[in-house]
């Protein structure tokens, strides 16, 4: 289930440094819209009260720790273990993600509840980039991001890099490409965006590597199993 010591300082460090890569374009834009400077940041960052007032924000907690932390247990811990020795592993990293985007229908529910939306609106804007995004779109990005979290829990065989990198996700949201598109200092953010996407592929399988992170358990349960996925496990 990915509970274990060895290999577990670079298991939560480079996925999530991973991850940042993948998002250097949205990080810069952030940098940019802040009205404060890096050493002001940092102090708010680091400041104990923050950190007193973040803990005592219910939603704070519930986006930032117990959704990252129960959503990977489920779903990559739990799933991933039952579905793999009937599947394989390749068939498992593309099914959990589906029952990962169908637990967040609880947004269209939300929206049907609240009149925000009819079924049909839901449904007809899943292709079209809004913000607040539609729930049809939000599970087509949230089983991307399923199967990559999958693909991490596989590949380090430890749970704390997929929520590490769950927690940072929910607290970035969906990158805000329409809105860098109209920003003053669009061209260097573009740039940012595109340097992001190509490291982050660039780097996938290197800091993913299993040679960095010890045995990996899911891959040991299928060896005895007698089905072994190579491409994954190696």
């Amino acid at each position: 289930m990915g509970f274990r010591l060895e290999g577990i300082f670079p298991a939560a460090l480079l996925p999530l440094l991973l991850t940042m890569i993948l998002f250097l374009g949205p990080l810069m834009q952030l940098s940019m819209d802040c009205p404060c400077d890096l050493a002001d940041g940092l102090k708010v960052v680091l400041a104990p009260r923050s950190w007193a007032r973040c803990l005592s924000d219910m939603r704070w907690l519930r986006n930032q720790v117990i959704a990252p932390l129960t959503e990977e247990l489920v779903f990559r811990a739990c799933m991933l273990p039952m579905l793999a020795p009937c599947t394989g592993l390749g068939p498992a990293v593309l099914t959990c993600p589906l029952f990962f985007g169908v637990a967040h229908f609880h947004h269209i529910i939300e929206q049907l509840r609240f009149r925000q939306s009819s079924v049909g609106s839901i449904f007809l804007s899943a292709g079209v980039v809004t913000w607040p995004p539609s729930p049809a779109f939000q599970f087509s990005y949230t089983v991307v991001f399923g199967a990559y979290t999958a693909f991490l829990f596989i590949r380090t065989g430890h749970l704390i890099g997929p929520v590490l990198c769950h927690s940072f996700c929910n607290y970035m949201g969906f990158p805000a490409v329409w809105a860098a598109l109209e920003h003053p200092q669009r061209r260097p953010l573009l740039a940012g965006y595109a340097l992001g996407v190509g490291l982050f592929l660039l780097l996938l399988q290197p800091l993913t590597d299993p040679k960095l992170y010890g045995s990996l358990p899911l891959c040991v349960l299928l060896e005895r199993a007698g089905d072994s996925e190579a491409p994954l496990c190696s």
